[in-house]
């Protein structure tokens, strides 16, 4: 039902606006915000390269929090050790 709800004209930016007011109803900061939080913290923010090779973005695509494209194998190399959490979004 949801992918068919996709078609009708104006859903995507009606189901945006809907999930921010949801946001703004729970005191949610609005992702740019943690962003800037992850960052300030002296966080790392990688993409999934087989996610980019699917959609067919490029690093240019990508905001200026991003600080590389990594395969799961470059991921786990990175992740590994102590002081590591991994965040999906």
């Amino acid at each position: 039902m949801p992918t068919l709800l996709g078609v009708i004209p104006g859903m995507e930016s009606f189901t945006s606006w809907m999930m921010k007011s949801q946001m703004s109803k729970l005191d949610i900061p609005p992702v740019s915000e943690f962003l800037d939080l992850i960052k300030a913290g002296g966080g790392r923010i990688f993409a999934c390269k087989l996610a980019m090779d699917m959609f067919k973005f490029k690093k240019e695509d990508l905001c200026e929090f991003v600080d590389g494209i990594l395969t799961v194998g470059e991921f786990y190399a990175h992740a590994g050790g102590e002081d590591s959490q991994i965040i999906f979004t």
